[in-house]
């Protein structure tokens, strides 16, 4: 019995696509009525049509991702805000030298408490750089794509999750959205896995698709909405429990009274068990790789 895989009896949509190209141009051949409907933009992007964009959105990626082989991730969230380093350290030293001019002018002093609280914070960018280089060397080898580095693509802690994991030369994925604003991903995202989403929701599912473990820097509401959707689906066992780490004790702690909601009887003392607290890179690391049992 042959095994061959049966010849295809029908044209490829791409084969289509080419041919109704070729008709002549008439007033029929011009109207949008006979464009076929999936080269037909104004069509697909009908109020009505909302439904299959959503279809498309999680279609596009998840095919990426297996083409790509992505067996598994490691989602890394944190505030676009946060600098680097060196960019807070330039920027303190810029608003000093402007104070020597004129130490008493209010706005600068309002600028040089920002900008030394920037400094500080530039520590959570660094450690995401350093825990993705070590998720990502420890991971990635032997061709495999196992606990690939996943951010939201934009600035700050995102960027330097996915710079991390490209200083150690491995593969790393951004998912961006469309905003009102500009909006780019960062250059550090590996290219044919670099992704742009127009719904969150959809965003959102992809994050946790494949995810091994969840690490949330210091960060604001995107921060907050993605980090309460993932412990409401681990709470709720709609998704199997993977580590949630809040980098940063002391932020978290202060952000969000975690205990106060025991104290009134909305969350249960159990749920404190899904998440914990961590404080570097390496301690992040033993926590995911003792789950999985890399080591």
């Amino acid at each position: 019995m042959s095994t061959a895989a049966p010849k295809k009896i029908f044209p490829s949509a791409l084969e289509d696509a080419a041919a109704s190209r070729l008709a002549a141009v008439t007033p029929q051949t011009e109207s949008s009525a006979y464009r076929l409907a999936f080269l037909d933009h104004d069509f697909i992007l009908q109020e009505e049509l909302r439904p299959i964009r959503l279809q498309l959105e999680l279609l596009k990626p998840e095919l990426l991702m297996q083409k790509y082989k992505i067996d598994s991730t490691v989602v890394i969230f944190g505030s676009a805000r946060l600098q680097d380093r060196q960019t807070a350290q330039t920027e303190l030293n810029a608003i000093q030298n402007e104070m020597q001019q004129d130490p008493s002018e209010t706005s600068l002093q309002i600028r040089l408490q920002a900008a030394r609280r920037a400094l500080d914070n530039s520590k959570y960018y660094e450690e995401a750089r350093k825990l993705a280089a070590i998720i990502s060397k420890n991971c990635q080898c032997a061709d495999k794509n196992t606990h690939v580095v996943i951010t939201g693509g934009g600035p700050g802690i995102m960027e330097a999750a996915n710079r991390g994991a490209d200083e150690v030369k491995a593969k790393s994925i951004g998912l961006n959205i469309v905003l009102p604003h500009e909006q780019a991903p960062n250059l550090y995202i590996t290219p044919e896995l670099s992704f742009q989403f127009h719904y969150f929701a959809v965003r959102k599912m992809h994050f946790l698709i494949r995810a091994r473990a969840l690490v949330a820097f210091p960060g604001g509401f995107g921060t907050l909405d993605e980090l309460f959707e993932a412990l409401t689906l681990i709470q709720t066992q709609k998704i199997k429990p993977m580590p949630v780490l809040l980098f940063g004790g002391e932020f978290w702690r202060k952000v969000i009274n975690f205990e106060a909601l025991v104290h009134e009887g909305t969350i249960s003392a159990k749920d404190l068990h899904i998440f914990s607290y961590v404080e570097t890179a390496e301690e992040a690391w033993e926590h995911i790789a003792r789950f999985d049992e890399l080591k």
